[in-house]
């Protein structure tokens, strides 16, 4: 039984770290005006009571900290323009979806 606990706890531990440190420290460009505008878009639009970003957020939806390397930009888009069963449709243009996934990106 202390040895499941411990080897489950070491494979949260390791996957922790793998999720988090993807790109860290590597990064070096300011955010441009697109990537502000997306921060704008996610906080007008309350993305962070559902989502995750690097462990803070809200539980419902997936942690979308490393969702553009891992989706292409044309899932996410239709993931935001439509939603889900869970998720809601966002009234957002085509280039507010533009800058959201720019943030996103960045």
């Amino acid at each position: 039984m202390r040895a499941t606990l411990a080897l489950l706890l070491a494979l949260f531990a390791a996957y922790t770290v793998m999720v988090y440190s993807h790109g860290q420290g590597t990064r070096t460009e300011r955010a441009n005006n697109e990537v502000r505008a997306g921060i704008g878009i996610w906080q007008q639009e309350n993305c962070q009571s559902c989502h995750q970003l690097y462990g803070l957020g809200g539980y419902m939806g997936p942690d979308l900290t490393n969702v553009v390397s891992q989706r292409d930009t044309v899932r996410i888009r239709t993931f935001i323009r439509y939603g889900t069963g869970r998720m809601p449709a966002h009234a957002l243009s085509g280039p507010q979806i533009d800058q959201l996934i720019a943030f996103l990106a960045w």
